[in-house]
């Protein structure tokens, strides 16, 4: 388990990292995050999506960050544009969006994700929107 004591340094090097003009040509998000939980938990998983493998709509209750490592995926919340994202591109989410679209479009190419997610320590990753499906 990762502690709140953990998780600030960390994040605060992140911030200092992404935000240095040595850093900048590499950047690919800045992001103010306020809503951090009082008791906040970093994840990070890969991913695997086969050819035409989708999700059903949604949430994560959390701050996601989804960075492409290979082939294609389309990315949507709700009221946002949908995303093409290819190898090297990041998609993310805010506790409050609903994840609408996640796909690999590709009818042949297997896509790799690596996914980040900072939440409440103990909460669910994922829940179905509607429902009490938590993954």
């Amino acid at each position: 388990m990762v502690r709140r004591s953990e998780v600030i340094p960390l994040a605060l090097a992140v911030a200092v990292a992404v935000s240095s003009p040595s850093a900048a040509s590499g950047q690919l998000l800045t992001l103010p995050l306020p809503d951090i939980p009082d008791s906040p938990e970093a994840l990070v998983v890969e991913v695997e999506l086969a050819p035409g493998q989708a999700s059903q709509p949604h949430r994560h209750d959390a701050y996601v960050f989804v960075y492409v490592l290979e082939g294609v995926v389309e990315m949507q919340v709700a009221g946002g544009e949908l995303q093409r994202l290819s190898a090297g591109e990041l998609f993310h989410e805010t506790p409050s969006d609903v994840h609408t679209v996640s796909r690999n479009p590709s009818a042949t190419e297997t896509a790799r994700i690596l996914v980040h997610f900072i939440k409440e320590a103990g909460a669910p990753v994922t829940t179905q929107v509607g429902g009490q499906n938590p993954r």
